[in-house]
């Protein structure tokens, strides 16, 4: 009878660490999951501001992009203009800490000016 007691606090103690370790398992998967969401709005965000930019950039005339050929900041984005050819001009958005890695990109036809 006495030896049953100490298996059951054995027991008991070996249960609560079983439960204590899920616990925290379950606690950093938690986390884990409102890091990612957290970190996916922000993401939403960057790029639904990038669009409304790359929408107002595509609306620019021509003369409007000529002007504005080349690398620079606008906000916290960098805008590249390139003009491939006579009709076409490419328009890359990137952010500043990542410039190497073009977000969205898009080329806009602008016929010549008649003369």
């Amino acid at each position: 009878m006495r030896n049953d007691r100490g298996v059951v606090l054995l027991e008991a103690l070996v249960a609560l660490l079983i439960l204590a370790t899920a616990g925290i398992a379950l606690t950093e998967t938690v986390t884990g999951g409102l890091r990612a969401e957290r970190e996916a709005r922000v993401r939403e965000n960057t790029i639904a501001t990038e669009e409304r930019l790359l929408a107002a950039l595509t609306l620019l005339t021509r003369g409007e992009l000529d002007q504005r050929i080349g690398r620079r900041e606008v906000g916290e984005f960098l805008v590249d203009v390139q003009r491939p050819e006579k009709t076409l001009y490419r328009i890359a958005l990137l952010q500043r800490q990542s410039a190497q890695v073009e977000d969205l990109v898009t080329v806009v036809y602008r016929p010549e000016p008649r003369q």
